[in-house]
């Protein structure tokens, strides 16, 4: 089982994501734990203050270093004397970090206890990133209002990972990226709708024909949308034929 400490100044934000479909299934079977702390509970000021201006000057706050140790070690303690042995990683959702990506949910999903930490404002005291996390994290090169939006993202990627938590193992070897490839293009019924027909394999039962048209829409999808993913994909000998058939279309972009 995996635990998830989730710290943050909105603790609100959390409530629908985690509180529905797989997450709450998987939560309420056992197998992971997910926890959401009040950053601001660990502020000593009557205010529970938890940023202030920067050094140096410049526009925005900065988040205090003191109530994220404060909160990050109050946790681990907390783990530690429920029994979970295990290593804590402690991962800041920080611009700064580096790009979260299915291979990096894929390693975090072995680890058994996870610690988030919400950044906001103008970011966190650089003491913070030296001394107190152990992985820093960035969910794409963009800005948003803070870390709990990448958080919710990091959960779910890692959750999802994590067996028994989606029930059918087979799913998770299907899956966009997972595979190096994009996911071939899925059909359900009716057969028909506004005239427009599935595919006749998908209808002729010959599982194995229907495989090697999954294979070769997977590796034309990701040709025409995401080629980049094809200089590290698992490329077989029949894929590199479907390749060779699309190169020369006149109708495909370069």
């Amino acid at each position: 089982m995996t635990r998830f400490d989730v710290l943050t100044i909105f603790p609100e934000m959390f409530q629908g994501p985690f509180g529905i479909s797989v997450l709450k299934r998987a939560t309420d079977a056992g197998l992971l734990t997910i926890r959401v702390h009040d950053i601001r509970a660990y502020a000593t000021d009557r205010h529970h203050t938890t940023d202030d201006y920067p050094f140096g000057g410049g526009a925005g706050m900065v988040m205090k270093a003191r109530p994220i140790f404060d909160a990050v070690e109050t946790v681990i303690g907390e783990a530690r004397r429920e029994g979970w042995a295990g290593p804590p990683t402690v991962i800041m959702l920080t611009p700064v970090g580096r790009l979260f990506n299915q291979g990096v949910a894929e390693d975090l999903a072995r680890r058994d206890h996870l610690v988030l930490v919400c950044g906001h404002y103008e970011g966190v005291d650089e003491r913070v990133h030296e001394h107190l996390v152990t992985d820093e994290i960035s969910i794409g090169d963009f800005i948003l209002t803070g870390g709990e939006l990448p958080a919710m993202v990091v959960v779910d990627a890692v959750a999802r990972l994590i067996p028994g938590v989606l029930g059918a193992a087979e799913s998770l070897k299907e899956e966009s990226i997972s595979s190096g490839l994009l996911e071939y293009p899925q059909y359900t019924r009716p057969a028909t709708f506004r005239g427009w027909t599935v595919p006749s394999v998908l209808l002729s039962g010959d599982h194995q024909a229907i495989a090697r048209w999954r294979r070769a829409m997977a590796v034309r999808r990701t040709f025409e949308r995401r080629p980049d993913l094809l200089e590290r994909a698992p490329l077989t000998p029949s894929d590199a034929d479907t390749l060779a058939s699309l190169v020369g279309r006149e109708d495909l972009p370069e």
